[in-house]
């Protein structure tokens, strides 16, 4: 008797896991589960061969054999990470939710101590921590080789780059998340992604461009216009940061130098954060009132 009264009353002082502890359990499993899986393994060597590529590229364009410098192979680099750092976290958050409640495991979750937003912060954190493994690997192993082939000239551009390559993966994420969590089939899920990866990608410059020929949109409309589109933002941040002429996007580039100058980091920083957010705030909305099975 003596020591039952002990043992029940340590039980009863114990403490539920706090919210903290256990987003971090589900982010760690997401993780872990992420880091185990093909694509992150694929998409990091695809980042070290087409950077590569891209470096001879850059360097063959200019006259030069072999490596080229920082400065040319990040403005080539930003077109490789507009093709495939959304498709990579578009996809990834797409299967999260979607794939969990097709096998029952969200349901399974739910039924635990926990609450469908620390669920959702904690696949989130998880599947961030991996795109920002796969970023710091890819890009790293890119910058290791050319500074020790080709010298270095501006290598604080390739952090740059890294920094706001994680910040539109963490957009893009917040974006498959959402669609994961208004589908029941992993498979549509990824497939609904793919569709908003295309528009993105093309969709939005021919939406553009034929919006600017037919519409006689004025150039404040047209940089407006492509402040909607996180791709374009992340385009125009990093030419901006890496002390690129915006003249490269046109008239709306121009625009933008002349008109907000210093301000334009804090633009584009709000329209990211703007798709990081509301998605995410969506994605805990549904999933507190929709079913897990």
């Amino acid at each position: 008797m003596s020591t039952v009264i002990p043992a029940a009353v340590a039980f009863a002082s114990r403490r539920p896991p706090s919210m903290a502890s256990n987003t971090f359990c589900i982010a760690r499993r997401e993780l872990r589960d992420a880091l185990k899986s093909r694509w992150f393994v694929l998409y990091t060597l695809a980042f070290v061969v087409l950077g590569l590529a891209v470096s001879f590229v850059s360097a063959a364009g200019t006259g030069g054999t072999g490596f080229s410098g920082f400065g040319r192979t990040t403005a080539g680099l930003v077109n490789l990470i507009l093709l495939v750092v959304p498709l990579m976290a578009l996809t990834a958050g797409a299967a999260t939710i979607a794939s969990d409640r097709e096998r029952g495991m969200l349901a399974y979750l739910l039924s635990q101590p926990v609450s469908p937003v620390e669920v959702l912060l904690g696949k989130y954190i998880g599947l961030g921590a991996s795109l920002l493994a796969a970023i710091s690997l890819g890009l790293g192993a890119c910058a290791l080789i050319l500074s020790w082939r080709g010298g270095v000239s501006s290598p604080q551009t390739i952090l740059w780059l890294a920094g706001l390559s994680f910040v539109l993966a963490l957009g893009m994420l917040s974006v498959g998340v959402m669609i994961s969590s208004l589908t029941r089939r992993a498979s549509a899920a990824v497939g609904v992604a793919i569709f908003v990866w295309l528009t993105l990608v093309f969709g939005s410059d021919l939406a553009l461009m034929a919006g600017a020929v037919a519409l006689h949109l004025r150039i404040n409309e047209l940089f407006a216009l492509a402040l909607l589109n996180p791709l374009q933002v992340f385009k125009m941040w990093s030419l901006h940061a890496i002390d690129a002429n915006l003249d490269v996007l046109g008239p709306a580039g121009l625009y933008a130098v002349e008109e907000y100058g210093r301000s334009l980091h804090a633009i584009f920083a709000a329209s990211l954060t703007t798709w990081i957010a509301i998605p995410l705030v969506v994605s805990s909305i549904v999933l507190a009132r929709k079913s897990p099975l």
